[in-house]
């Protein structure tokens, strides 16, 4: 996503004094040296090479594929438990701090009121009244975004016709979303593991040397590694048995099975497809660790500086802090009662989840930031 770095100046109104008519108009600021344009700013270029990061999601791809098919049921329980709470505190900080000119003002406080409603919805007893009020408020955050995006982005033509197309789009998407619920939240679990490779896909765009080859893993562990995964490619590899866990939280054993039914379309959950879009799930909640907890912390300290500027309560190491007693607080809570605790985090984790959506559409629709005098640009 590129956005303009200047503003074109404006026609002079009647009764102005007015420039000759053969001085030029005045450049656009350039873009200085070592920085590009990226989230509607001119960002430091980062690493000189992409080859650390790279070999860190190749490593962890290795590694999570091991495990999502030696211990697909272990690797999800006990993956959620430790690394759960820690990896929202720090995608918040992450998302926060690079895209703070799109999660800003009444639009931000919007989006947290309307994720509020999610976050109460996970609390209370599940029925089709709570999954159905969940759902409304999702597209209704969705579609607030667009009209966001579409008033900050720069002047297009044909942008009335995209927001109503947009429009049109995301109420067929509800209609069909409230119509089978079931399968609307195992798109949302899925999707949600995918969402990293558009942060990485961005921030790429500060990388000197070896982009193409850091997106190329990328795409590598985001599409074909789960294709292979659900063609049966790693059948003969894939293990997958209940796990007793020693009676954690309060479970004689969790059943594959039950557990795969959370992530498998409905008319597959009694199928093989169901242990391995369990694998899948396993895999992909792995690596969207890895990224949020070990590669954007460490190799985008830039968005790391600027939430600290932004919320110096929690600047340094006082993120991390947060987020490990968040975690062993929430442990506690997980090997006492694991549903209890499942239910709480995924309250918890509506705002990070939901906060992604805003950012990505506006990445995607090119969102401009507002200039000094608050007109978009």
């Amino acid at each position: 996503m590129t956005a303009s770095v200047g503003t074109p100046p404006t026609a002079p109104r009647t009764g102005a004094t007015q420039a000759p008519p053969h001085a030029p108009a005045p450049p656009a600021p350039a873009v200085p040296a070592g920085r590009v344009v990226s989230a509607g700013r001119a960002v430091p270029a980062g690493r000189a090479s992409a080859a650390a990061p790279t070999v860190w999601l190749v490593v962890a791809a290795l590694a999570g594929l091991a495990l999502a098919l030696r211990v697909p049921v272990a690797t999800t329980v006990l993956g959620l438990v430790l690394f759960g709470v820690l990896h929202n505190v720090l995608e918040l900080r992450y998302v926060a701090g690079r895209f703070e000119q799109i999660l800003a003002g009444p639009f931000l406080a919007l989006l947290v009121a309307l994720i509020t409603g999610v976050a109460v919805c996970r609390l209370l007893p599940a029925g089709p009244a709570t999954r159905s009020t969940e759902i409304l408020l999702c597209y209704a955050l969705l579609g607030f975004a667009c009209v966001h995006t579409f008033w900050r982005r720069a002047p297009r033509h044909g942008s009335s016709l995209w927001l109503v197309g947009t429009g049109a789009a995301l109420i067929g998407a509800a209609a069909v979303s409230l119509t089978f619920p079931s399968y609307h939240f195992v798109v949302l679990s899925h999707l949600h593991n995918v969402v990293p490779l558009f942060f990485l896909w961005e921030w790429s765009r500060t990388i000197a040397r070896g982009r193409w080859a850091f997106r190329s893993v990328n795409l590598g562990w985001v599409l074909v590694v789960p294709a292979l995964l659900l063609v049966g490619a790693f059948d003969p590899l894939l293990h997958a048995t209940p796990a007793s866990l020693m009676g954690f939280g309060g479970v004689e054993a969790f059943d594959p099975a039950r557990l795969a039914a959370a992530y498998t379309p409905a008319a597959w959950t009694t199928t093989d497809m169901a242990v391995r879009f369990l694998a899948v799930f396993a895999f992909m909640q792995t690596m969207h660790y890895v990224v949020w907890i070990g590669v954007l912390p460490r190799f985008a300290p830039d968005a790391t500086a600027r939430f600290d500027a932004r919320v110096p309560a929690l600047r340094g190491g006082r993120a991390w802090l947060l987020g490990g007693g968040l975690a062993v607080a929430l442990g506690v809570l997980f090997a006492l009662d694991y549903a209890a605790g499942k239910s709480i985090y995924a309250a918890a984790a509506s705002y990070h989840a939901y906060l992604e959506f805003p950012v990505l559409l506006a990445l995607i629709l090119g969102y401009s930031r507002p200039d000094p005098k608050g007109e978009p640009r």
